[in-house]
């Protein structure tokens, strides 16, 4: 007997009705089912509702889009719990499975991976650690997309020193920073005009958001390049990862980038070409 966390989409009718009916299937074959407090009452699942740690799961099935795949990798704090994502929408990078072969795909994880039933696509994480300028430790978060240093005021700029391996590179004055994973190349660094990584890399890319200098490249760093990110003058800042609110950021406060050592862990139950997915997703020809 497995026991299987359902994340949904709180907006989307058909992620409740897909829950039900895993739910349905799930208990049917014996094993155990649940939802986080605030999903089940979002989508009238109250049934289905446990206070339980995400962690505990043996398999989170996500139902929903790209970004209710990062909320379950959130969720799980780098603990290497594997994830089908079922789609529930738009065409995206993450999700797996469409709606129609949810039970399929079900049948087909708990016959083993064995004969090519399925397999494990890992993505790097990046881990942030966020420091006082007294050198108080303020909190550490995971990302699988990114880490987004951006300015708190419209109509300015903040200017953020970047560090690497303890040597100052230089000084950004920009809208912002992204440090992002390879994952997270497609998100909101692509949209910065960063450039585009295959996921099997792994690497720390760094963007920056509408810089106010000659400089506006984005780097790819090896992952063991450290990254020290400082927040220089008085304006304040703000730090997010993957989408969510983290942290406020005030003159002398520093972000450090490291890659985590957990990963995500995403089902595949067939060949996944991400480049194929590049190509549907923008609409390219083969000419």
């Amino acid at each position: 007997m497995s026991s299987v966390l359902l994340v949904a989409h709180h907006e989307r009718a058909e992620a409740g009705t897909l829950a039900r009916t895993a739910a349905e299937w799930l208990r049917g074959n014996g094993h155990q089912v649940w939802m986080l407090d605030a999903d089940a009452q979002a989508l009238g699942l109250d049934d289905l509702s446990a206070a339980r740690d995400p962690a505990e799961a043996d398999l989170v099935v996500t139902l929903g889009g790209d970004g209710t795949m990062l909320r379950a990798v959130q969720l799980l704090h780098g603990v290497a719990v594997p994830v089908i994502g079922v789609n529930v929408g738009m065409l995206g990078y993450l999700t797996e499975v469409e709606p129609d072969a949810l039970g399929h795909s079900l049948e087909r994880w708990f016959a083993g991976p064995a004969a090519g039933h399925w397999q494990i696509d890992e993505r790097m994480l990046l881990d942030l650690m966020l420091s006082r300028s007294d050198g108080t430790s303020v909190g550490r978060w995971t990302a699988l997309n990114e880490g987004v240093i951006e300015k708190l005021e419209s109509g300015h700029t903040v200017r953020l020193q970047v560090s690497i391996d303890d040597a100052p590179f230089t000084s950004y004055a920009a809208d912002g920073l992204i440090l992002s994973t390879p994952t997270g190349s497609t998100a909101y660094s692509l949209s910065a005009r960063g450039p585009v990584l295959s996921p099997r890399m792994r690497a720390v890319l760094l963007t920056p958001v509408s810089p106010h200098q000659l400089f506006d490249r984005s780097l790819v760093l090896d992952p063991t390049e450290a990254i020290e990110v400082e927040l220089l003058g008085h304006r304040a800042a703000t730090l997010s990862v993957d989408g969510q609110p983290a942290a406020t950021l005030a003159e002398g406060d520093k972000v450090s980038v490291v890659p985590s050592q957990q990963v995500a862990r995403f089902v595949r139950f067939g060949e996944r070409r991400f480049h194929q997915i590049l190509k549907a997703k923008f609409g390219l020809t083969d000419r």
